[in-house]
């Protein structure tokens, strides 16, 4: 790529996650020493932003792009070394910026929890993005980062053969302060997502044609409801898309390296019933207005009183912001010893259990851009460990043999080992 390009852009900038996202490259540029710079449609617009959110940096460049033109994209990324990508939802706007990606040989991250549109990006432009020697990672935030790497991280503390893993997220505030919790782009990525969500059936047997072999023994759901020994509460199946991004690594591990695929399953911890209740109600009508144009049209129009409260076109206050906290812990089972071949079946059950945990404050507007200006900066850095030249590849495929993990845990998240136990 050539010397003059800029080491990161951040396109969309002057969004809620971008503008943060320009926030922590300031941060991060001190300390790792790489060149930025913004883009957006309106130049006053990004220049505020940099005035606010950047005060410090001097001289950061400017770059004019919108969605509705293709040659400002492709003048936008030509420029870039790796394209910081925050325009959702990525299911309208992400594929023109692929595109213009691939045409001008930029890499690619972004924040998107929208399966459809990964895999179908998957799908559609792997081969193009690997002939372009370029990579394409998307759910490079709080989706799905933590998940997907807290697995490849407990796979490699394991010391044996995983053959499941079960995800519990847990979140919380310290924060007397009210108001929203999330911001209305996030709202919206989630109305389409399940409203779409017929179309994954077709899009996985097209990208995956072929099944992979299934190993015993079979990870079963816990069903609707249940209690855990290691989440306090009641826990639920989690509808988010750490599942679906988690899979594709395991998928992607066997294929490249022919190494066991791990079975998943994700779920939320609830405190107490009466918050489940909440929730349950909540879904339901979440699910049911998803599914027509009207009840889209209500969702998207009202979305503070249909979340009760917890969504806002504002997004959510600092205060909010910086008292939220999380952790996902992960129970791991397996055996002690490897089988020659990851398709060979083990005779005995599993004999050995490990939990981990990652942990952290401010997931959604914190994690996210530190783990997004960090997924762009390892790609910089340390693309030879990344596998082959290029491709669209999701998070845990591609930074798995990286620093990542030890880079994270610099920079406030904590990847940890709770306990180990072998029968």
């Amino acid at each position: 790529m050539s010397e003059e390009r800029l080491d990161i852009v951040i396109f969309g900038a002057t969004g809620f996650t971008g503008k943060y996202a320009v926030k922590e490259a300031e941060r991060l540029a001190k300390e790792k020493n790489f060149t930025w710079g913004v883009a957006g449609r309106r130049k006053e617009a990004l220049e505020a932003i940099l005035k606010e959110f950047a005060p410090e940096s001097k001289n950061i460049k400017i770059i004019i792009a919108d969605l509705k033109d293709e040659d400002s994209l492709k003048k936008m990324t030509e420029q870039a070394k790796v394209l910081v990508n925050t325009c959702g939802p990525y299911r309208f706007y992400g594929e023109p910026v692929v595109k213009a990606c691939i045409a001008t040989h930029t890499h690619h991250v972004d924040v998107s929890g929208e399966p459809q549109y990964m895999e179908k990006m998957q799908l559609e432009y792997n081969k193009a993005a690997q002939e372009a020697g370029i990579y394409i990672v998307s759910a490079c935030g709080f989706d799905s980062i933590p998940s997907d790497l807290g697995i490849i991280y407990t796979q490699n503390k394991f010391d044996g053969e995983v053959n499941s893993v079960e995800t519990y997220l847990n979140a919380w505030s310290t924060s007397n302060a009210s108001g929203a919790g999330i911001h209305y782009g996030t709202w919206e990525s989630a109305v389409y997502g399940l409203a779409h969500a017929n179309e994954l059936r077709d899009l996985r047997t097209k990208l995956y044609p072929e099944k992979l072999p299934k190993l015993k023994p079979t990870l079963k759901s816990k069903g609707v409801l249940h209690r855990s020994a290691i989440s306090e509460g009641w826990s639920t199946i989690f509808p988010g898309s750490d599942r679906s991004v988690c899979l594709r690594t395991q998928r992607f591990l066997y294929e490249k390296y022919k190494q066991r695929p791990v079975q998943v399953q994700t779920y939320v911890t609830f405190k107490s019933l009466l918050q489940v209740l909440a929730a349950a109600v909540f879904g339901g009508i979440f699910s049911l207005l998803a599914k027509s144009e009207c009840g889209r049209s209500l969702l998207l129009k009202y979305p503070k009183f249909f979340s009760l409260g917890l969504i806002s076109r504002e997004g959510p206050k600092p205060e909010i912001m910086e008292n939220a906290h999380f952790s996902i812990t992960f129970i791991a089972k397996g055996w002690t010893e490897k089988l020659t071949e990851p398709t060979d079946q083990y005779e005995d059950p599993p004999n050995k259990e490990m939990i981990t945990k990652v942990s952290g404050t401010n997931p959604g507007y914190g994690v996210t851009n530190t783990t997004l200006l960090m997924s762009a900066i390892t790609i910089l850095k340390e693309s030879d460990k990344i596998p082959g030249d290029g491709g669209v590849l999701p998070p845990g495929a591609a930074f798995g043999k990286t620093s990542m993990v030890d880079e994270l845990i610099k920079h406030g998240l904590k990847f940890e080992v709770i306990s180990s136990i072998e029968n």
